[in-house]
């Protein structure tokens, strides 16, 4: 993948995730959503790391809310994330697992 690609695509599901995040959280991922894109492509393993962490918070939240379907949407969003930056190499070993 080009290193560009990474953060296109990084951006993107940022993007997805903003739509359909709980108002109280879009600032959270509009807010790293631009430091994505403002980040050089060698440096995007720790953004991937916060996008991961801020997807788990979004479950948790809506786990204590008892909104079902925005926990599924989330833990859908945060799979897929995971899958790719995991075939981007863009994740450490302790989050591999």
């Amino acid at each position: 993948m080009t290193q560009q690609y990474l953060v296109g695509e990084l951006s993107l599901r940022l993007a997805q995730l903003e739509a359909a995040a709980d108002p109280t959280a879009v600032g959270r991922v509009a807010r790293l959503r631009r430091e994505v894109e403002a980040t050089p492509p060698s440096a995007l393993g720790p953004a991937v790391a916060r996008a991961i962490r801020l997807a788990d918070e979004l479950c948790w939240d809506s786990v204590h809310r008892g909104d079902v379907s925005a926990f599924d949407g989330h833990a859908a969003w945060a799979a897929e994330l995971h899958e790719f930056a995991a075939c981007a190499g863009l994740l450490d070993r302790e989050v591999r697992r």
